[in-house]
């Protein structure tokens, strides 16, 4: 099946990549509505802030009289609203305690301010009291108007998002009626959970690009062992939310949305689609060029003392199965004598990794005397960098894996060829060499997949020198 499934390979990008920027969609409606309710909220406190100073006990202070106050108290006030996620759509915007609070503690950090700035100019009490009163009272207001306006317009079919449903057949209908409850969506299209098989997925992602579909309610039947559907979402700027059922594993990326009273899982499209993976490119070719200036000296030391310890090339290019099952060359320095590959043959029967997919032998005879040095501080990986500059692979990713090796895979661990492989990941850093079961590794593998972002990226790179100097695992 492997080997079926090698053959049938066509050149795709990796899973984290988006096919051209691919601005969000549904932005504009989500821009506009921060705008307004902001653009309200300034009204409210303006209005405010006047009628507080025109009945309240007059005092001569620079905070009733110039411009430059009255920015710092619209400024303070915005801010903490939006603090508290008060802008965000659905229940958050509705949040009237939790508004009232934002504003009284934004009167609270004013009157502080104020006190600190100016100790000989107070505002009256009066003023200040009716200045908070009118504060809640007029942006709570503004709440409700917009919100009476939104439904209104949204039940003669405008500002509505156009959404895509995923779910079983049976529980079609009720998912039908969950969304409804929200009264912010247009349902364009449904289908079932096969439409996201690896043999539909590219289809099913051009036809809701084409329809300009921006969120997809997807059950959670329909993605749970689908780990990387959440990516071609994602790369395609489209918001993904999943249906609950019982027993819902929560995603390690999503964040809880409220459709009706039902808490949905949301795993949120991100601003410009795969600007983090080409971000990730970029610091992988400017890392590689830095580091073959700077070791460049201690290649050729290695290069050197290859050549002295035994016959044979200084580099072994190895054929491997990279991104999406395309193979290429690794290249490393030679650390086995040059007759390696036909040695493993004889020496199989005595391979350490449990379920035989990978082949580990920790006192290897084929390895050389440098080949052990160079293996113990992993420097025979260092020329892996030039395949880093062909974007072949990238500084952190699974490991590329022999032909032997992929031959063997079960369908599920394909997965780990849908991204860009690595010279250091996820496996190397929790154990090196010691995991002996290929199962674990792969794990560890989905684990990077599902988790990915730069910052796990530069925490993997620096465990790596770790555990390097440490030479955890290594042999």
């Amino acid at each position: 099946m492997a080997s079926r499934t090698l053959s049938r390979v066509k050149f795709k990008p990796d899973l984290r990549s988006a096919k051209g920027t691919t601005i969000q969609r549904g932005l504009t409606i989500r821009f506009l509505r921060i705008l307004t309710l902001i653009f309200l909220d300034v009204i409210s406190l303006i209005l405010a802030c006047k009628l507080a100073v025109f009945l309240g006990t007059p005092l001569e202070s620079p905070w009733t009289k110039q411009t430059s106050f009255l920015l710092l108290v619209l400024t303070v006030e915005i801010g903490l609203i939006a603090a508290q996620g008060l802008y965000k759509a659905g229940i958050f915007r509705r949040n009237y305690p939790a508004l009232i609070k934002a504003v009284s503690l934004s009167g609270i950090l004013l009157l502080l301010i104020a006190f600190l700035y100016e100790p000989e100019s107070y505002v009256s009490r009066s003023t200040f009291l009716l200045f908070w009163f009118f504060s809640v009272a007029f942006i709570c207001a503004g709440r409700c108007i917009f919100d009476v306006t939104t439904r209104l317009l949204r039940k003669k079919g405008a500002i509505r998002y156009p959404v895509f449903l995923i779910s079983d057949i049976e529980d079609q209908e009720s998912h039908i009626r969950l969304i409804e409850q929200e009264n912010c969506y247009t349902v364009q299209g449904i289908s079932d959970s096969k439409c996201l098989d690896r043999a539909n997925r590219e289809q099913t992602l051009e036809y809701l690009r084409n329809q300009g579909i921006v969120e997809a309610l997807v059950s959670w039947n329909s993605i749970k062992n689908r780990l990387y559907v959440c990516w071609n979402f994602q790369t395609a700027g489209i918001t993904l939310r999943i249906l609950p059922t019982q027993n819902t594993i929560f995603h390690p990326k999503s964040v809880v949305w409220m459709i009706g009273e039902v808490p949905c899982m949301t795993i949120p499209a991100p601003i410009i689609a795969g600007s983090d993976f080409w971000v990730k490119r970029c610091f992988d070719l400017c890392c590689s060029i830095i580091l073959l200036v700077i070791l460049s000296p201690v290649y050729l030391l290695i290069t050197l003392l290859i050549k002295l310890d035994s016959p044979g090339p200084i580099f072994f290019k190895q054929e491997r199965i990279g991104l999406h099952c395309k193979k290429f060359k690794i290249w490393k320095f030679r650390t086995m004598v040059v007759n390696a590959e036909k040695m493993q043959k004889d020496l199989e029967a005595k391979n350490e990794i449990k379920d035989g997919v990978l082949f580990k032998l920790k006192n290897d005879p084929r390895i050389t005397r440098v080949g052990t040095f160079l293996r113990r501080y992993s420097l025979d990986e260092l020329p892996q960098v030039f395949n880093v500059l062909l974007g072949q692979m990238s500084l952190v990713g699974p490991r590329p894996l022999p032909l032997r090796d992929v031959e063997k895979f079960q369908t599920g661990h394909f997965i780990r060829q849908e991204v860009l492989p690595g010279i250091t990941g996820l496996w190397q850093v929790s154990g090196r060499s010691n995991i002996d079961n290929f199962e674990d590794a792969v794990k560890l593998d989905l684990s990077y997949i599902e988790n990915w972002s730069l910052w796990l990226d530069l925490k993997i790179l620096l465990k790596t020198v770790q555990v390097v100097l440490r030479k955890t695992g290594a042999y």
